[in-house]
């Protein structure tokens, strides 16, 4: 008999369960064909990048991950403004624009100004028609040299803080937190008071 005041076991094991097992068995060949695909892909963009076009660098929303980078959506108008990329060319050359991004901060802005720069100096622009070059094609020589990016372009690295390391003195071992913290509370709690005391005292030493 079931003790105690709990639910009353009710398992279905009569349901014909294995019948609707989903397997998985065509991995391997869904791997090769995705490879196939990237393959015939990169031949038709030949020379642009694989990865597609390139992104700026962002901090994750929230507090939980504003400290991870990762690519946006797209470079704002400043920071195509200020790297000396009309907004219009941006995209024929490869740049994602996102003209509802806001710069908020001057560290993200330079950031991103620097890594279009260098996307810039690094750049091959083919002609749209054969031996009919125009203003801002590259030279004969840079087109017979250009070769195909596989993979990510400018990958972003997050930099990791470097942790020094110190010898524990008996200044560190003797020194009470708790202590200090409970001093430094006290003393902001009081700061008002005393700050009025002084200040009466003061007075009361100018009229004698």
């Amino acid at each position: 008999m079931v003790k105690h005041n709990n639910e009353i076991p009710g398992a279905h094991f009569k349901k014909h369960w294995q019948n609707y097992v989903k397997t998985w068995f065509n991995q391997p060949a869904r791997k090769t064909r995705r490879r196939n695909a990237r393959q015939t892909k990169a031949a038709q963009q030949f020379p642009r990048p694989t990865a597609g076009p390139l992104r700026p660098v962002v901090h994750g929303q929230t507090l939980k991950y504003n400290m991870k980078l990762k690519a946006g959506r797209g470079f704002s108008l400043e920071e195509l403004k200020a790297a000396g990329i009309p907004k219009k060319l941006a995209p024929t050359i490869g740049i994602a624009v996102d003209h509802r991004r806001r710069n908020r901060s001057l560290e993200g802005l330079q950031t991103n100004v620097q890594r279009l720069k260098t996307y810039k100096a690094k750049l091959v622009v083919f002609p749209r028609r054969a031996r009919k070059f125009k203003a801002g094609d590259s030279t004969t020589e840079e087109l017979a040299s250009a070769t195909q990016v596989q993979g990510q372009y400018l990958p972003i690295v997050s930099d990791k803080p470097s942790v020094e390391l110190v010898k524990v003195t008996e200044e560190m071992k003797s020194f009470k937190a708790y202590d200090k913290l409970r001093l430094e509370r006290t003393n902001k709690r009081h700061v008002g008071a005393r700050m009025k005391k002084a200040a009466e005292a003061e007075k009361e030493e100018s009229k004698k």
